[in-house]
């Protein structure tokens, strides 16, 4: 699975997510959008939030670390690292 977070420095939602993703053994690409407006255009863009983290899930965009744990806690995110480690 290719997973990407887009972050920036001090955000403790941030820090949330990587936790998790390496809680669960998911690697995972930072992209650090500290100060950097064309990227953080571009997933305001994207995702219509202005929010970090963001996260990508195999290009898709499912939102912040309320909305990782959420799939975390539901099982949906094990189905989906199952799933992609099958294809």
């Amino acid at each position: 699975m290719d997973v990407k977070v887009y972050t920036t420095n001090r955000c403790s939602y941030c820090v949330r997510a990587k936790a998790l993703l390496t809680q669960r053994n998911i690697p995972f690409e930072e992209i650090d959008v500290t100060g950097d407006d064309e990227k953080r255009a571009w997933l305001v863009e994207t995702t219509g939030r202005r929010t970090v983290p963001q996260i990508f899930l195999d290009g898709e965009s499912i939102g912040g670390s309320d909305e990782l744990h959420a799939m975390d806690r539901s099982g949906e995110l094990a189905k989906r690292v199952a799933a992609s480690a099958a294809s």
